[in-house]
């Protein structure tokens, strides 16, 4: 035997809606009232979920990098990819790089969408380093963040590029350490 109830609204003991149908919208609660969902219980949506807020952080990605190149031209230090759940995500990245820098020289760290060949610039770390006067074999670090809207749901690659300046020849790394944090923000 299969029974049905039909309603449009149910409500508690002092009158007040605990669920409530129209034009094809159910709500349940009121505002204010809290909506529990016991432990052990599962809520599946197979549809489109709106109205959460956004901001939050939906995945997490870091990788620490060791690398050592010398070079007076731009150069590829370290990447990470990360693949968005949602084109509206914004992607937080967050950075940082060493060089060891002798007299005059000049250096800065770039962030990239992409590969230095085909990639975007998102951002230019300018002029950030400078060892002045006969100093020698001085180790600087550099950290940075950036938020990113890539507008897509494929895979994008972020890379930290160390850009000499002043037509120096710059010892990127020279054992140090590099990394970078890659956060999904939904929107």
């Amino acid at each position: 035997m299969t029974a049905i109830l039909k309603v449009d609204t149910i409500q508690d003991t002092s009158g007040n809606n605990i669920i409530n149908e129209s034009s094809d919208t159910i709500t349940i609660g009121a505002s204010g009232d809290t909506i529990n969902i016991p432990s052990g219980a599962t809520i599946t949506n197979s549809g489109t979920a709106t109205g959460f807020g956004g901001g939050k952080i939906n995945q997490v990605l870091q990788t620490d990098a060791t690398y050592d190149s010398t070079s007076s031209s731009d150069v590829e230090l370290f990447s990470l990819a990360i693949t968005p759940s949602a084109s509206n995500s914004k992607i937080l990245a967050i950075y940082s790089a060493s060089a060891q820098l002798q007299n005059n020289e000049y250096c800065s760290f770039d962030l990239y969408r992409g590969s230095l060949s085909s990639g975007t610039k998102i951002q230019d770390g300018g002029s950030a380093l400078f060892v002045a006067g006969s100093s020698a074999n001085i180790r600087m670090y550099y950290s940075s963040s950036d938020l990113d809207s890539p507008n897509t749901t494929s895979a994008v690659t972020y890379t930290v590029v160390g850009s000499p300046t002043n037509s120096s020849t710059v010892q990127f790394g020279a054992g140090g350490r590099g990394s970078i944090t890659l956060m999904e923000v939904l929107a």
